[in-house]
């Protein structure tokens, strides 16, 4: 086993594999960062499909391998004091045969032989007939997913490569979550983590219900994929048999120690010790949610300012975690299962054994902020001016709302950013709905364009789109409320976190307070550190138990020791999280008016779309019979 060290001594290192980036970096047992580096990751695009997205374990292995080695060279920190790895990333399908070699995924290559491109990514919508017809069995399992199943899921991911690849190499192939395919890369262990399993995999877990224990055989066989009725090891968790265990079924909870830690080669591609301890691996945001949630924040301004009690674990039940980069997800953490229509969950153990998560999520919030500014005409304006001023196109567009702000006021009278805009609406589902209808077939629209094409026009679109994203919010956190849960306050982390208008609009339409993370973009990597150092720290208490083996051998031992030490990571999460800003609502009550009427109206644009919708649909279906 690793040798252990003095705490003062001790660094951990999080690796996390964004939607179009490799990062990592080490941290101290206090939650400082002391150095991190990114790299790209190469994704594919089809010229005839719009909604393939595809990469590759092979880029993606290389790029966090070229990180971890600049940050031991960024630090100075020798490999044999770094104590522990945690990994994350998004939740993509990986595709390997049983020796891990990759298996194309594309039909831009021979797809099911070996390929470069053996990554579904998360984004790719290309099983929506497999997600349809999944949802049409109107499984039990179904309810563990909101009642709809997404089509970003891995479950209708692997029904289409059935489906569109020959049945032998089919037959060949092992399925990973991300998260899951990296800390095998890292140890060689096929153990599954539960949030992988749980949140996107169909897997109910043992005492989800009375009758759960893992995958359900007749949801499998009745969906096609029977093939894993009897025989989960290529999936991972087991199956509601009486036969108990399959091969390979061993399912973490966050961060307990996989395997016998970092493989020789896994070691040397990364520069670190064989035999570091590699924490069981979560989803990208729930790394987020583990490295916000715990979070104290400044009572106060300046060097004087107090900093919020240290919060216990059940005070996590009233925190929603939004981790908004690319998209955004709304988690939420509760001491029992809470069904939400349209909100993904309620999964148990996805994070700490015996809780339960709830996960609602928009599909393009980042992208979509990308996608309104570099669409319009202004675009090219925007840029230059912000290379002549050097700085970035979000400053000169401050820049040019304020300046229409101020022309806008009058004697007397200071017009807002919110009566600016209060004429025009955006429904923001450019990408389709992910919560709360869980619609993959909405879309965005505005209304109140005008003939204009000026750096104006492109700021005022700015803002509304920024509006759009803090409605929607509301309304995933009023669906979640309304089902039980008592969220009373959002912790933030992923990029959109360094926009302060948009985070003072998430408070202001959602009338709670905003906490934001001291390092707003590293929230999700320092998660997947704390599961380095849970990792470690739970190596070095239970390692005498064994000796030359995995830790872990038995899916009983696993559970017990996760109960027994869900507590110790609660506290690491509490150490290792430093203390963020709180953002109060502060709307006038003239905005708070014009906020309320937008929601109205935003929730009106939403049914009206889905009407037309129908309309649309009873028109074509009578011409065709006509």
């Amino acid at each position: 086993m690793h040798p252990t060290n003095t705490l003062l001594d001790n660094y951990y290192i999080g690796v996390d594999v964004g939607t179009g980036s490799a990062r990592a970096a080490i941290l101290t047992p206090s939650g400082e960062l002391v150095a991190s580096a990114t790299h790209d990751t190469k994704t594919w695009r089809s010229h005839k499909n719009s909604n393939i997205f595809e990469q590759s374990t092979s880029d993606i292995w290389g790029k966090i391998s070229a990180c971890v080695k600049e940050v031991l060279r960024k630090s100075n920190v020798p490999p044999q004091q770094v104590m522990g790895v945690g990994f994350t990333a998004t939740c993509s399908l990986a595709v390997v045969n049983v020796n891990g070699e990759p298996i194309s995924i594309s039909e831009e290559e021979v797809m099911g032989a070996m390929g470069e491109r053996n990554i579904i990514l998360w984004a790719d919508h290309r099983a929506e007939e497999e997600a349809n017809f999944i949802n049409s069995t109107e499984s039990e399992v179904l309810k563990f997913v909101g009642g709809t199943m997404s089509l970003e899921m891995e479950t209708p991911k692997i029904l289409w490569l059935k489906k569109h690849m020959p049945a032998e190499n089919f037959s060949k192939c092992q399925f990973f979550d991300l998260p899951d395919y990296l800390t095998y890369r890292a140890t060689a262990s096929p153990a599954r983590s539960n949030c992988s399993l749980v949140c996107k995999t169909s897997y109910v877990p043992p005492g989800a219900t009375q009758e759960s224990n893992g995958f359900d055989r007749s949801f499998l066989s009745q969906i096609g994929l029977e093939e894993f009725v009897n025989d989960t090891s290529r999936i991972g968790g087991t199956t509601n048999s009486a036969e108990g265990q399959t091969s390979g079924g061993i399912v973490f909870t966050a961060g307990l120690p996989v395997g016998r830690g970092l493989t020789k080669q896994a070691a040397t591609d990364l520069g670190l010790m064989e035999g570091t301890p590699v924490g069981s691996g979560v989803i990208d945001a729930y790394a987020g949610w583990i490295g916000t949630i715990a979070a104290r924040h400044h009572t106060g301004e300046g060097e004087n300012a107090e900093v919020s009690a240290h919060p216990s674990i059940e005070e996590s039940t009233q925190r929603l975690a939004a981790v908004a980069g690319t998209s955004t997800c709304h988690l939420a953490q509760g001491t029992k299962g809470i069904f939400v229509p349209g909100v993904w969950g309620p999964y148990k153990n996805a994070v700490f054994p015996g809780w339960w998560m709830n996960e609602g999520g928009q599909s393009a919030t980042g992208q979509l902020i990308e996608f309104i500014i570099s669409s319009h005409p202004a675009y090219a304006a925007l840029q230059d001016r912000a290379r002549q001023e050097g700085t970035n196109v979000y400053h000169i567009l401050a820049e040019e709302l304020q300046r229409l702000r101020v022309e806008a006021s009058k004697e007397g009278f200071a017009e807002s950013l919110t009566g600016l805009t209060k004429d025009i609406h955006m429904y923001p589902d450019f990408h389709g709905n992910r919560s709360p209808l869980a619609d993959p077939r909405m879309r965005g629209s505005i209304t109140g364009l005008a003939l204009d094409s000026s750096l104006a026009d492109l700021a005022l679109r700015f803002n509304v789109t920024l509006e759009a994203i803090a409605l929607q919010t509301r309304q995933i956190v009023e669906q979640m409320n309304s089902c039980g849960h008592d969220i009373k306050s959002i912790y933030m982390s992923g990029s959109q976190a360094k926009n302060i208008p948009l985070m003072q609009l998430i408070a202001d339409v959602c009338s709670m307070p905003v906490i934001l993370p001291h390092s707003p973009s590293a929230a999700v990597v320092v998660g997947a550190a704390m599961l380095g150092r849970f990792a470690a720290e739970v190596t070095g208490i239970h390692a005498k138990e064994v000796t030359g083996e995995d830790l872990f051998q038995t899916q009983s031992k696993v559970d017990e020791v996760g109960e027994s030490e869900k507590e110790r990571l609660w506290n690491i999460m509490v150490e290792m999280t430093q203390a963020g800003r709180k953002i109060e609502p502060a709307a006038s009550p003239r905005d708070t008016r014009l906020l309320e009427a937008k929601y109205a109206i935003f929730l009106e644009n939403m049914k009206v779309q889905r009407k037309w919708r129908d309309m649309m649909e009873q028109a074509e279906s009578a011409a065709k019979t006509s």
